[in-house]
Order: structure tokens, then sequence, then C-alpha cells
């Protein structure tokens, strides 16, 4: 689930086409990459969901949670909740998988 504001670009553009490729990927080395392709759905909820607010404080010092809510409710009147249903997805950890490209290049150097 992710969620943006019900006037972000992404909103107009899944409403005329659902089909969303999706990337998440670590910053340590070697690097992890999640690849999805999926079919996404939102639904537009009045306020800042509980969940959102939840997900960033992950981010923010647990000292400054409470104003930082307080930020972000004041700031979006709405939110867009946007689902994804994944139908493909390939993860890339470089120990044991590959972008293929790099896999048609092993062959070479064995």
């Amino acid at each position: 689930m992710v969620c943006t504001p019900d006037n972000a670009p992404k909103v107009r553009s899944l409403g005329s086409n659902p089909r969303v490729a999706l990337t998440i990927d670590t910053q340590t080395q070697p690097p992890r990459i999640l690849l999805v392709r999926g079919t996404a759905t939102m639904e537009i909820v009045d306020g800042v969901p509980d969940d959102y607010l939840e997900a960033s404080h992950k981010y923010v010092p647990r000292k400054e949670w409470d104003g930082f809510d307080a930020q972000v409710r004041g700031l979006y009147p709405r939110m867009a909740r946007i689902s994804i249903m994944p139908e493909w997805a390939k993860l890339l950890d470089f120990e044991t998988t590959l972008p293929q490209a790099v896999e048609e290049l092993q062959p070479r150097h064995k």
C-alpha cells in the first residue's frame, strides 16, 4: 500500500491506466532489488491514513512523531491509498539472481 496526495500526477495516470511497475531496492552492497508488475487500485480517503503515518515514523525520531503527524494531517485534506496486486515479481540479489544482461555475460568469464 502506498499513499499520496489526491492531486498527485500519479493519481490521474493510474485513473486512466492502472498497470504499474514497481522497484524496491536497498542501499546495501550487494544490492537487493525486487521488481514487481501488476495492477493498482485506488481509494480516495478523507484525511491521512494511519498506516501512512506509521510507515513514515521509520524516518522520524520518536520524540517528533506528534508534531510530524499534526503537520501532515494539516497538509493533506485527502489522500489516495494505492494498493498493487502483483502479477509478476523477480528478485535480483546479485548473489543467487542477476539482471539478465549480467547473466548473459557469465559464461564468458567462467
